[in-house]
């Protein structure tokens, strides 16, 4: 397990406190990332290279359920977060509860937040406490609703 890339809330904002001082460009991006897919890897491969440092907030299980609903997330936050930490363009990991990363957002203050351009530019939130927002193009066809759907069509 790669669980030096996986850090609290406190931890992390005092990493990258120490990485701004030093000139680096901080990328913060949030998901669920339940099974993780091509979509996923594409948005995560942009955000790495919109900055220095790519921080992923991720939905922690009671988060996700309010979210898609009791029959999810698939697979628990603690292996979601360990697949994340294991990939080369995710520098760390770090939870949060809440159904939305506003307070995460408040307390990192990122260089750039990253968002699929599902996301209408007036829906992101904490777009305040970043430099830039940045909305990439989704990877069409490619969701983990519809893996989920496919499987379930047997």
């Amino acid at each position: 397990m790669n669980s030096s890339k996986i850090k609290s809330q406190n931890q992390i904002a005092k990493i990258i406190k120490k990485l701004k001082k030093t000139g680096k460009t901080v990328v913060f991006t949030n998901g669920c990332f339940d099974i993780l897919h091509i979509g996923h890897v594409r948005l995560l491969k942009k955000a790495k290279s919109a900055g220095d440092i790519l921080i992923v907030g991720l939905n922690s299980d009671k988060s996700v359920k309010k979210i898609k609903g009791k029959n999810r997330p698939v697979v628990p936050e603690n292996e979601r977060a360990e697949v994340l930490a294991s990939l080369s363009a995710v520098d760390f990991v770090v939870m949060f509860s809440e159904p939305t990363p506003y307070g995460l957002i408040k307390k990192i203050r990122p260089d750039i937040l990253l968002k699929g351009a599902d996301w209408k530019k007036d829906e992101i939130v904490g777009d305040k406490f970043a430099r830039k927002v940045v909305r990439v193009p989704l990877v069409k066809g490619h969701s983990t609703t519809r893996i989920i759907e496919k499987l379930s069509c047997k």
